[in-house]
């Protein structure tokens, strides 16, 4: 009897083989969904670059387009200044009663650091029997943003260099309602180009 127990039954083989095919059939079916993953990932990993190659492609449009619209700004920069060089000085004398040494132009002024700063606008007048010299900027929008760079670039920055500084702001438009106010509260003269339609 002993002996007997030492073999293996053949409802106990049948079940060992039915588990050994159930294995196998597992495999089968762990071995196609991998298949089907490599097949995803691979078609994951090849939009993954068509991807990149646009983002590259809307990176370097962006950039173009960015290089274009600061040329374009400076263009409308320019006739902004260039307007202001020939309709300030009458302004100027009628609004502040400065009387125009010479022309207003664009160019750079030394500070005590001897840094050249590049100025928009600049000239030298009369004022009140003081001799002044006048420091403006253009802006096509005009924020409170760019009135404070104004300050802390140009004026605070040509502050010992010059006497009198008579400061002047020139925009087409504000971006903020109250940049008028702020302008007038810093002591800063302000034009818009509508100022210049005589």
């Amino acid at each position: 009897m002993s002996n007997l127990t030492q073999f293996v039954k053949v409802s106990d083989f049948n079940e060992l083989k039915e588990i050994v095919r159930n294995i196998g059939i597992k495999v089968e079916q762990l071995v196609e969904a991998q298949k089907k993953t490599e097949e995803v990932v691979k078609k994951i990993l090849v939009e993954q670059r068509t991807m990149k190659n646009e983002l590259r492609k809307v990176i370097e449009e962006h950039s173009k387009t960015r290089i274009q619209l600061g040329r374009l700004s400076a263009t409308v920069g320019y006739d902004l200044e260039d307007k202001s060089y020939i309709f300030l000085p009458p302004l100027l004398e009628k609004d502040h009663c400065i009387k125009i040494i010479g022309k207003l132009s664009r160019g750079y002024l030394k500070n005590k650091e001897n840094e050249y700063l590049e100025i928009n606008i600049v000239g030298r007048g009369f004022m009140e029997n003081k001799e002044i010299i006048i420091i403006g900027e253009c802006k096509s929008q005009l924020s409170k943003k760019g009135v404070d760079e104004f300050i802390r670039k140009k004026l605070n920055r040509l502050k010992g260099s010059f006497e009198n500084i008579f400061p002047v702001l020139v925009t087409y438009m504000i971006a903020e309602h109250d940049v008028d106010e702020y302008v007038k509260k810093k002591g800063i003269a302000l034009y818009y180009s509508y100022n210049f339609i005589q």
